[in-house]
């Protein structure tokens, strides 16, 4: 195993806070200064996205057959008024979303017991307090991904995330990890409530999640850094830096 990058990170933040966009630049950093400078090596991404779009994918398709919708609603009720736009329809699937992260994982071990000899797993995800927050979806992370984990936050405000969802919106992809987005009614039923700051309870270094310690840093993206590689690969470096001197030591 190489002891110089993480085995896994979480990668956190609002929606369209510039998770994509900091995957896409360390895409682009060769392996040898990407270990060198952000601890991280060979990657792969586990992202809730795909999964959640394929259900709504799946759904439409059950629809147009006839047949019942399993999971989602192709509309969503907010502040009394009724809009276009898949949700769930129930709360419970996004913890599902977790749980199928946990089994990929899973799988990605059994497969190769030695994944994490030169490779780190990048899990990304975004939660809202609407639908249970930062909170709920870590209480359903396995052990075995929390133990080995460092967690990166992209710190944005509500009205930057809006702003940036707005921003990267393109009809004719909705499915892309980089250009999808939601309506602005959706993004505040769903997001706009965060629980990250009473999730990390105080603690500058730790998230307790049972008898668990996951190290995490924040990367500030206020006043925005994401909108140019240039800007990125400083802060990135250094918030990293910070996180692995005291995941190294755990």
């Amino acid at each position: 195993m190489n002891k110089n990058i993480f085995e896994i990170i979480l990668l956190n933040g609002r929606p369209a806070a510039g998770k994509s966009e900091i995957i896409d630049y360390l895409k682009n950093i060769p392996v040898s200064e990407r270990i060198e400078k952000f601890h991280i090596g060979e990657f792969e991404e586990i992202d809730d996205f795909p999964i959640l779009w394929e259900q709504f994918e799946d759904d439409d398709i059950l629809e147009k057959m006839g047949l019942p919708r399993l999971i989602s609603d192709p509309f969503f009720e907010y502040k009394g008024k009724k809009y276009d736009g898949h949700v769930f329809k129930e709360k419970w699937y996004w913890n599902f979303l977790i749980k199928k992260i946990n089994f990929i994982y899973w799988k990605k071990l059994k497969e190769d017991p030695g994944y994490h000899d030169n490779k780190t797993a990048i899990i990304e995800f975004s939660r809202g307090s609407e639908h249970g927050g930062f909170t709920a979806a870590y209480d359903h992370l396995s052990d075995e991904i929390l133990k080995k984990s460092a967690t990166l936050y992209i710190d944005v405000t509500w009205e930057e995330s809006l702003k940036k969802n707005r921003r990267r919106y393109n009809p004719d992809k909705p499915d892309s990890i980089l250009e999808h987005a939601l309506e602005d009614i959706k993004i505040e039923k769903l997001y706009k409530g965060s629980d990250w700051k009473d999730f990390i309870s105080g603690d500058k270094d730790f998230i307790h999640i049972g008898d668990q310690r996951i190290p995490y840093g924040v990367f500030n993206n206020m006043p925005e850094k994401t909108d140019d590689p240039a800007k990125i690969g400083p802060h990135l470096e250094e918030v990293l830096n910070n996180i692995w001197k005291i995941y190294s030591e755990r």
